[in-house]
């Protein structure tokens, strides 16, 4: 189950106000990895390596939504490869959860429901459809898309029982203290809920088929949440994901791991519980044996998001964080055409940094440069509030992090390090769409700056529709 655009953000991990009865209990009876991380903070990248079992920028598979086209080289392969081989239907979605829960979103070229032909093309799922009692062993990968932003949110908000008050949230230090970003905040957390109900509907059709104790159950996010430091960047909210492994049958429950474990890990982890050799060239590995040692430290990376290009990577320990920015000219803030109908907040605290209004931390998000290199203590300084890679009583600890960077590369291949083909490499993200908008919709540009979110979805298709006509 793969859950879009959250952090860490459940009842289970501490998050004040949120419900996730659900997904409690999934903890209670199963293993909550406690310090789970993303090798790259945005969807089609993370997917990727989760599907494949080696690190996005191994496989050329960084950038995001870019390399649709191009098959991946060999001798990678998708983990529905070798559980088909092993006589597992694989399926994509059901239709209990919103959107079907079919979303794949990789970047390499694939047929969803088409033939393998190990070069141009392949299937990733056999079939999109319920889960079925059979003799037969199935993998199914359901999406949870109600947590990304998009028109449903005040719909679902409005329809909790549990709604999260914005007087009562507690915002992150580097949020402005507005009523905006208050109901804004409020508002992402109510989705958890309806999320929760979700995997609920999940585990009981499981259970009503006699499939559920010998069912194993992942539960991940993608990425971070979409918001400020989230979704896009390398700092603990757009890294740090939740992980549930939960089986009735083949693990007991009750415990809490704190191993270091990367989001690319999954895939070996579905291989090994499948009972197939994992390929010697995954760079995952499986976590269901307790005996397996955490990592030392994982290598995430941040590259071309649509028109913005970050080439940014981060090294993360279970204690520290450390941050290479080689694009230091452009703000955190790079006005990116998607994000801009996403983010209220950004909108809001735009202003505010204009006016002068925000403190230091709050304005570093704005500033027109960032630094090269970042370093903080995650677990004393959760929110990273103080870059330490100036301080000299950190001077170890900053040059045993670009160590771990320096090892990482010396034995793997970094594509996002390559030179790009602005031609064929960017995908166009939401350009034409922002232009159209403040051309023939000033009214919607003047909402989005008082942090009112637009519909993204239905300004795209008036957009199309705009567009077709005039051609």
């Amino acid at each position: 189950m793969l859950a879009e655009d959250i952090s860490t953000d459940l009842e289970c991990y501490g998050m004040p106000q949120v419900k996730t009865p659900v997904l409690n209990k999934l903890a209670e009876n199963g293993i909550q990895y406690m310090n789970a991380y993303g090798t790259n903070s945005i969807c089609s990248p993370s997917r990727s390596n989760m599907m494949v079992g080696v690190h996005q920028n191994i496989i050329n598979a960084q950038h995001h939504r870019s390399n649709r086209e191009i098959p991946l080289a060999q001798p990678y392969q998708p983990i529905t490869k070798y559980l088909r081989d092993v006589g597992y239907t694989c399926i994509l979605g059901n239709k209990k959860v919103r959107a079907v829960g079919k979303k794949i979103d990789v970047n390499f070229k694939h047929n969803p429901l088409g033939p393998w032909n190990g070069e141009t093309e392949f299937g990733l799922f056999d079939k999109i459809g319920d889960f079925q009692v059979a003799d037969q062993p199935f993998f199914a990968q359901v999406t949870l898309h109600v947590t990304h932003r998009g028109g449903w949110w005040n719909s679902v908000s409005n329809q909790s029982k549990h709604k999260v008050d914005p007087d009562k949230v507690v915002l992150p230090p580097y949020y402005a203290d507005t009523k905006e970003i208050r109901e804004d905040w409020a508002k992402y957390l109510d989705q958890m809920e309806y999320m929760d109900y979700e995997v609920g509907l999940l585990l009981e059709d499981l259970e009503s088929k006699g499939m559920r104790d010998n069912t194993i159950i992942i539960f991940i996010g993608d990425n971070g949440r979409c918001n400020i430091r989230g979704k896009g960047y390398l700092f603990e909210p757009g890294l740090h994901l939740p992980l549930i492994v939960n089986w009735p049958a083949g693990l007991s429950g009750g415990k809490k791991d704190e191993r270091l474990v990367a989001s690319v890990d999954v895939a070996a982890t579905i291989l090994e519980a499948a009972g197939v050799e994992l390929p010697g060239y995954m760079t995952a590995k499986s976590i269901l044996n307790e005996n397996t040692k955490s990592r030392e430290y994982i290598y995430s990376a941040r590259d071309l998001w649509d028109e913005v290009l970050e080439q940014s990577r981060a090294i993360t320990t279970k204690k520290y964080r450390y941050i290479r920015n080689n694009v230091t000219n452009q703000s955190y803030d790079a006005h990116q055409a998607y994000l801009e109908f996403y983010r209220p907040a950004v909108h809001i605290m735009r202003g505010l940094f204009e006016t002068g209004k925000l403190n230091d931390l709050q304005a570093s998000f704005f500033k027109k440069d960032k630094q090269h290199e970042e370093l903080y203590d995650i677990v004393n300084d959760p929110f990273e509030t103080q870059n330490l890679l100036n301080n000299p009583d950190y001077k170890f600890v900053a040059n045993e992090m670009r160590g771990y960077y320096d090892d990482w590369n010396s034995k793997n291949h970094d594509h996002g390090l390559d030179p790009i083909n602005w031609e064929t490499t960017v995908y166009p993200g939401a350009l034409d769409v922002v232009a159209w908008i403040k051309k023939e919709k000033p009214d919607v540009i003047k909402k989005m700056k008082a942090g009112i979110e637009p519909n993204y979805g239905k300004l795209a298709n008036e957009f199309k529709n705009y567009h077709a006509k005039k051609n």
